[in-house]
């Protein structure tokens, strides 16, 4: 599996564990407002990591983290990924998935098998205006709310996450994606900061603004979704 970057410890990336997280390389989206352009375009430029590196990392802490995060770039796209899981669990770590919910046969096929533990799904935004926002004109976002439903109706638990972006998302959007993800148990925002190291837009795509909101506005697309979701946070 392409292996681009290992944090061999996380507080925040596994809620309510402590994890190692690893970051695939390659990612089938080209949000412009993403900030791991390394990995998402540019990831020959990064350092590869093996997988024997990272094993014997994870020999080392066994008893002292209790899971991994794998993110991305876009995990699902590595065809080895299930037995990299496989090698993980046997070693006794919980595993966390990172995805933006694009191939959803390969995610029922994680879960179906028992792989993941907990899975973290990017809702990039409503269904119309999935295309603008994830850079690809064409895209077609069935695909995205179908593995929504597949965790909706599921049993390992989730999350959605959204990064608001001025521009792109509106007080409309978040009652779409609530109305589509009705009954979801958590639902997380978090507000777009620019780190000056974007994806940015492609040739075909419109820009828009890529700033944040201000609080209240943020406060506001949580009610919003709250009468939807179960518990909606916000992340910073």
């Amino acid at each position: 599996m392409l292996i681009n970057g290992l944090q061999k410890l996380s507080l925040l990336d596994y809620p309510g564990r402590l994890a190692a997280t690893i970051f695939t390389g390659g990612c089938n989206l080209r949000c412009p407002f993403c900030h791991n352009p390394l990995l998402v375009t540019r990831f020959s430029e990064c350092e590869r990591i093996s997988e024997e590196e990272v094993f014997t990392f994870l020999e080392k802490r066994k008893g002292l983290l209790d899971g991994v995060c794998i993110t991305g770039g876009e995990p699902l796209l590595h065809e080895d990924l299930a037995d990299f899981i496989i090698k993980v669990r046997k070693m006794g770590f919980l595993v966390k998935l990172d995805t933006n919910g694009a191939f959803p046969e390969k995610l029922d096929s994680l879960i179906r098998r028992s792989l993941v533990d907990y899975v973290a799904m990017d809702i990039k935004n409503s269904f119309e205006k999935y295309a603008i926002t994830v850079g690809i004109p064409d895209f077609d976002a069935a695909p995205v709310f179908k593995s929504a439903k597949l965790l909706l109706n599921g049993s390992v638990p989730y999350e959605f996450r959204t990064t608001l972006v001025r521009g792109f998302h509106t007080e409309e959007d978040m009652v779409k994606i609530g109305r589509s993800l009705d009954g979801a148990k958590n639902y997380f925002l978090q507000n777009f900061k620019n780190s000056g190291d974007l994806v940015g837009f492609g040739n075909n795509m419109p820009c828009v603004p890529l700033e944040g909101f201000p609080s209240r506005e943020i406060e506001h697309f949580r009610d919003i979704l709250s009468q939807y979701a179960e518990n909606v946070g916000i992340r910073n």
